[in-house]
C-alpha cells in the first residue's frame, strides 16, 4: 500500500505529532512525506518527498498575525501549480494533517483523504466553541483542507471520529520533575513585550521559548531560547508550569505531565480561540490577550492555578492502523 503522509508547516504542533505517526505509517506502507509551510520550528528527520509554500500566517509581535507578512508569503499561481501538478493518483490513500495543497489534488481527482488532524475535530457541532460562533473561522477550518474520511485529535472525544492527543514517545518517557520555572511558548508576542510584565515577577525563572532568536540569553529572571524540539520538552517536563497560546499539542502535553497551563489564544485566530474555550471547560485557565496588568494575572495563576493531570492512552498505533486497514485493497 503506497501513501503520501501530507503536513501542515504552519506551527509546530502538526509536525510534533508527524513524528510521533510516520514511524508506524512507515511500519504499515510504503510511505512519501510533503510538508507546507513554513512556520514550524520542529524539524522532520526523515526524508522529504515534496516542499510546498502552501497557505499559512506568520505570526505577530503583539498577540495576532501578521497580515502584512502572511500576505506577502502567498503566491496563488505557485500554489494552484502544485495543486494541479502534485501525482496524488500514484498513491492508495492520501493521509493529510490540514494541509491544503494534498487535499484539494484529491478533490479535484475525486481520489480518498483522510483528514488526520486536530482541526478534523471542528467538522463536529459536538466540538467546543467560543459563545460568538465566527463565520468566517467556521468555513476556513471546514474547507481549507477538504476531505473523505476524517480522523481527529481533541482535549476529549466529544465525537464517535475524535480520538485523545497523540502524545509524543519522547513526552511519555520524560522524567517529570519541578524545577520552578516556568515554561513559555507565545510566538505572536515580542520578547520586549514578554520581558516587560514577567521581570516583575523576580521570584521566578522563566524560560522563553522564542522563533526570533538564534542564541540563548538571560535578561534578569527570563531566559530567552530558540525554540528547539529536545529543549522545550525537557524544559516543560521540568517546570512548574506553561504559559503558551491557543494551539493544541503543547496544553495537552503539559496536563499529560501534571503541569499546570495558561492559555492565551493569539487574536483573530478562531481556531485558537475555541481551543482554548475548550481547555477553560476542562478546568485549564484562559487569558484572553496579555494587558497592562498581564504581570497581575500570572502572580495569581501562579499562586493558585492547578494542573488538569490527564493520563491520555497511548492509541497512535491502533488508531493508524485501524485507518489503513479501511482502505486496504
Amino acid at each position: 500500500m503506497k501513501v503520501l503522509y501530507a503536513i501542515q508547516g504552519t506551527g509546530n504542533g502538526h509536525v510534533s505529532r508527524a513524528r510521533e505517526v510516520i514511524p508506524f505509517l512507515k511500519q504499515q506502507c510504503e510511505l512519501d512525506i510533503l510538508i507546507s509551510g513554513t512556520q514550524s520550528d520542529v524539524q522532520l528527520p526523515y526524508h522529504i518527498k515534496y516542499k510546498f509554500n502552501g497557505v499559512g500566517f506568520t505570526f505577530g509581535k503583539s498577540g495576532g498575525i501578521d497580515f502584512v507578512d502572511s500576505f506577502k508569503n502567498l503566491h496563488p499561481i505557485s500554489l494552484i501549480n502544485d495543486i494541479y501538478q502534485l501525482p496524488v493518483k500514484s498513491y492508495d490513500l492520501v493521509i493529510n494533517d490540514y494541509e491544503p495543497v494534498s487535499s484539494w489534488a484529491c478533490k479535484i481527482h475525486k481520489l480518498n483523504c483522510v483528514a488526520f488532524s486536530h482541526q478534523a475535530a471542528f467538522l463536529s457541532d459536538f466540538t467546543p466553541r467560543i459563545k460568538n460562533k465566527e463565520r468566517f473561522g467556521e468555513s476556513i477550518l471546514k474547507h481549507y483542507a477538504p476531505s473523505t474520511h476524517k480522523v481527529a485529535f481533541h482535549f476529549d472525544t466529544y465525537d464517535d471520529f475524535i480520538h485523545t492527543p497523540v502524545i509524543r514517545s519522547q513526552v511519555r518517557q520524560m522524567e517529570i520533575t519541578n524545577k520552578e520555572h516556568i515554561s513559555v511558548y507565545l510566538p505572536a508576542y515580542s520578547n520586549e513585550v514578554l520581558l516587560k510584565h514577567f521581570s516583575k515577577i523576580p521570584h521566578v525563572q522563566f524560560e522563553v521559548f522564542c522563533k526570533h532568536t538564534k542564541n540563548a540569553s538571560t535578561i534578569k529572571n527570563v531566559t530567552i531560547k530558540p525554540v528547539l524540539n529536545q529543549d522545550f520538552i525537557t524544559s516543560l517536563a521540568s517546570s512548574n508550569g506553561l504559559i503558551t497560546n491557543g494551539g493544541f499539542e503543547s496544553p495537552a502535553e503539559a496536563s499529560f505531565l501534571g503541569k499546570k497551563v495558561m492559555c492565551i489564544p493569539m487574536a483573530n485566530q478562531y481556531e485558537q480561540q475555541c481551543n482554548a474555550e475548550a481547555f477553560e471547560l476542562m478546568g485549564g485557565t484562559r487569558v484572553f490577550k496579555i494587558e497592562e496588568d498581564f504581570y497581575k494575572t500570572t502572580q495569581l495563576w501562579l499562586e493558585k492555578g492547578k494542573p488538569i493531570n490527564v493520563n491520555y492512552k497511548d492509541e497512535t498505533a491502533e488508531i493508524i492502523e485501524k485507518t489503513l486497514n479501511k482502505f486496504r485493497k
